[in-house]
């Protein structure tokens, strides 16, 4: 029975590549879409947030408690997909996690008191850590490795339009119906995804008689070599590896620095520099528009480029960017300017980490690396608003934080510079 449908599948396969398809477009588009339904998700509690503590009678502490739960559960257990997804491969993941996903949102939608919604969005962080290390390993195992960056540049739109559809659609649902169809909205969302997952997803080209998508075609860069053909390294000697701690460090110094501005540059401009806030919302959406602009453009050039030499570049322009924003900042359009060349290689940042599991580690561990490197990029998201809080509440002011962020990018950047080229 089993053979049966694996000569099935072979026969199929033979089928589409006569006719010039590629089942990596598939992979890609399934990709694309568990990356909108995630961050469209994680994005639109923000946007539902203001409406449901007034119904709940909950107070902001509350509500940051809510997503504060969503994301240790996420952080905490990412590691665990990304080695089961190595094990088991990424379609049973991805579509086991996409069941909790779907389920942890449909519950938000009845929540009555805090430790339910806490309960629920935690179910939905246990959903949410198949849709990043999983989904960023089977779109690179389904692309040779000089048309990675491609890959991923088209994926990681989908966390681009997943924020725009989000603060478009979001608040006319929650004025003209309720806050809790938000979510059941989402949550069909993602059991429809469980079904696509489950029916379409291919864990491993080879096993259905593909090669990645791009092997053989011009353009590829020896310069951009990776270790898919080295010998397997084991999870112990993973933890040995230099190149694991440098890109780990660097990855956690980055996270710190980009999701601080992020976060509080619109309370920057406002309160700090005294710009309406209409015009101060605006940097949000200069944000947001910047960072699609990034991963078509920046992911598809570190292909050429090579992983490494591309992070430095987009590490130093962060730098420089955070400094404009600090030096810059009574400048309404240098600041505008700023934000927006800082938001260009945001988008890229997190996808090129993600890629250089494929670049320096052998494709079997691909997904344990990306999700060992998480509770790094966590450590450091989660870090920078407390840190960057204390220090605005203290001082008054934004600019020693800000100034720390900027180090942080040096620091970044520094760490990626010692990467080597080749595995020890």
């Amino acid at each position: 029975m089993n053979q049966n449908k694996s000569d099935t599948i072979v026969i199929e396969s033979d089928r589409l590549k006569r006719s010039g398809f590629h089942w990596a477009w598939v992979i890609l588009g399934l990709c694309f879409l568990n990356v909108f339904t995630n961050y469209s998700i994680r994005l639109g509690y923000g946007v539902v947030l203001p409406e449901m503590i007034r119904d709940l009678n909950f107070g902001r502490a509350a509500g940051g408690s809510i997503y504060n739960v969503y994301l240790l559960t996420y952080i905490l257990l990412t590691p665990l997909a990304g080695i089961c997804t190595d094990r088991f491969g990424a379609r049973r993941v991805i579509t086991v996690c996409g069941f909790f996903l779907g389920t942890g949102i449909v519950l938000m939608g009845f929540v009555q008191n805090l430790w339910t919604a806490c309960l629920a969005y935690a179910i939905s962080g246990v959903g949410s850590t198949g849709m990043w290390a999983p989904v960023i390993t089977l779109a690179q195992r389904w692309f040779a490795p000089q048309r990675r960056g491609l890959a991923l540049g088209l994926m990681s739109t989908g966390y681009g339009f997943g924020f725009a559809v989000v603060g478009l659609i979001f608040p006319w649902i929650v004025l003209h119906l309720n806050w809790r169809y938000t979510w059941y909205i989402l949550g069909a969302m993602a059991f429809f995804m469980v079904v696509l997952n489950g029916l379409l997803t291919r864990s491993d080209p080879q096993k259905v008689g593909y090669r990645p998508w791009g092997e053989g075609l011009r353009g590829h860069n020896s310069a951009q070599q990776t270790n898919d053909n080295s010998e397997g390294m084991s999870r112990r000697m993973l933890l040995k590896n230099v190149n694991f701690w440098h890109i780990g460090i660097s990855y956690f110094a980055i996270a710190y620095c980009l999701y601080g501005v992020t976060t509080f540059m619109v309370d920057y401009a406002s309160n700090q520099l005294g710009v309406p806030l209409e015009s101060a919302s605006m940097l949000a959406s200069i944000h947001g528009i910047a960072q699609v602009i990034g991963v078509l453009v920046i992911l598809p050039l570190s292909d050429i480029t090579g992983r490494k030499k591309m992070i430095i570049i987009s590490n130093t322009v962060i730098a420089v960017a955070m400094f404009g924003i600090i030096m810059g900042g009574p400048s309404w359009i240098l600041l505008c300017m700023c934000v927006g060349l800082f938001a260009v290689f945001y988008g890229a940042t997190f996808p090129m980490y993600g890629a250089c599991a494929g670049d320096y580690f052998p494709k079997e561990i691909m997904g344990t690396v990306i999700g060992l490197w998480t509770p790094f990029y966590g450590l450091g998201a989660i870090s920078t608003h407390w840190v960057t809080g204390v220090i605005r509440d203290v001082t008054g002011v934004y600019d020693v934080a800000f100034l720390l962020h900027a180090g942080m990018a040096v620091i970044a950047w520094a760490f990626v510079a010692m990467v080597k080229a080749k595995k020890e």
